[in-house]
């Protein structure tokens, strides 16, 4: 059978009683896959010869195999959006792991279930990870589906934990906070970082990306230029405590705020790192166990939020695109609930006063 290459895959050709037939093996055109692709010609003169449809033959690749060349797409499918790309090659670590070389083929929903237990057992994740997971192996399946290496994404008979269920945010009291940074000032570079993301609302490596023409001194600006997205690049006003920090960080020589190697995802290892064995050490003076650094910014939306900052407001100081992302950082406490309603009472008496008053006006 012969083949040929079109638009960078392999194409077979060949004749069938009298008549010439052609189909691509969807298969990319390298030496790697030329013998796969020269066995599916006969499967589908086959099917010709005795009058079915011809359907595209399942190719058998490993799981770990099939992951690898999956990333390699990904990486240039998310290139506009690297923090996607990132999300979804760490979610699939755990799966390479649990499904190593079975073929993608043979992978249903009932080992994706075992997947799910295994990650909850052994790893003892919460439900956004898991969340995570499923979300990166059903971007995985629908590509393998692509690929003819699957013919559909079990994903889709499991269950997905939901927003609800998945949300995972510890808000810090003030008794935690003051006992973290009690031992976080012998950390600099966690202990700024923390202090920032509290101050003003920032990922922790919007923080560690700062240079120091983002700061703006004279009009009390720092700038968020390097965001995921549109609305997340922007401008923020920094607080008296921030200016004292970034005042003391902007003397020396390099031109970032946080000096590193720059190497990606470095800088924000370590610091999550130096987190975690702080808190577990902080364990014992009753500061809360398993609670991450991007906690901080829960808390500033939070405490924002009970502040009376509106949430539209609150979605652009934290570089959200939509209302609806915001609505997970607020949390009224019974206070402010009972505070709202008094105010509610207030405004309905006024509403009844003002009534009345116009129907004794009108009366007269």
């Amino acid at each position: 059978m012969p083949l040929r290459v079109r638009s960078g895959k392999w194409h077979f050709r060949f004749r069938l009683d009298g008549k010439r037939y052609e189909g691509t093996t969807g298969l990319v055109a390298m030496s790697r896959n030329e013998r796969r692709a020269l066995e599916m010609e006969p499967d589908y003169r086959r099917a010709l010869e005795e009058g079915r449809r011809p359907t595209r033959r399942v190719i058998v690749r490993e799981f770990n195999d099939a992951v690898r060349d999956f990333l390699d797409w990904a990486k240039a499918h998310y290139r506009e959006h690297p923090n996607s790309y990132k999300r979804i090659k760490t979610s699939l670590a755990s799966a390479r792991e649990f499904f190593a070389n079975t073929p993608v083929s043979l992978i249903d929903d009932g080992g994706v279930e075992e997947y799910k237990t295994w990650r909850a057992n052994e790893h003892e994740v919460r439900e956004i990870t898991i969340r995570h997971d499923l979300h990166a192996l059903s971007t995985f399946f629908g590509y393998a589906i692509r690929q003819r290496w699957t013919r559909e994404n079990p994903i889709s008979n499991v269950e997905i934990p939901s927003d609800a269920d998945a949300v995972r945010m510890h808000i810090l009291t003030p008794f935690e906070e003051k006992i973290y940074f009690q031992r976080a000032a012998k950390m600099p570079d966690l202990c700024d970082v923390a202090r920032l993301m509290l101050n003003q609302g920032m990922r922790p490596e919007e923080v560690t990306s700062l240079a120091k023409t983002d700061v703006d001194f004279d009009r009390g600006e720092l700038h968020v230029r390097n965001g995921k997205s549109a609305a997340s690049r922007r401008t923020l006003n920094m607080t008296s405590e921030t200016r004292l920090i970034l005042g003391r960080r902007t003397a020396g020589e390099s031109r970032w705020v946080f000096p590193s190697k720059r190497k990606k995802g470095g800088h924000i290892g370590r610091l999550n790192s130096a987190h975690d064995r702080l808190v577990n050490e902080a364990a014992e003076e009753g500061v809360t166990v398993n609670w991450v650094l991007y906690d901080f910014r829960h808390s500033f939306a939070t405490a924002a939020a009970q502040g009376g900052v509106d949430l539209a407001t609150l979605a652009a100081l934290l570089g959200h695109g939509s209302l609806r992302t915001v609505q997970k950082y607020v949390h009224p406490t019974a206070e402010h609930k009972k505070a709202a309603m008094v105010i509610y009472e207030e405004i309905q008496k006024k509403a009844a006063a003002k009534t009345e008053q116009e129907g004794k006006t009108w009366n007269n």
